[in-house]
């Protein structure tokens, strides 16, 4: 797998739907740290997910695809 984690702008991800492997959901991307994504998912209880930029597989029109599992975001989830 090859990453396009050093060839994009933070402005070509914002508000982005983000998407894991096995077209997990991960929300929206809000945020672009030096070292995150910072996603955000939900209405009212909203969860935030801080997913290291390595993790970044795949930027397209719509979406930023990382090779995660929703499962293994939960690692990054922060209160």
């Amino acid at each position: 797998m090859t990453s396009d984690s050093t060839i994009y702008k933070p402005q070509d991800v914002l508000k982005k739907e983000a998407r894991g492997t096995g077209d997990a959901d991960l929300g929206e991307v809000k945020e672009v740290s030096d070292e995150y994504v910072i996603t955000e998912k939900g209405v009212i209880d909203k969860d935030r997910f801080y997913i290291p930029k390595s993790s970044i597989i795949h930027i397209d029109g719509q979406f930023v695809w990382f090779g995660i599992t929703e499962k293994e975001a939960k690692q990054y989830k922060r209160d």
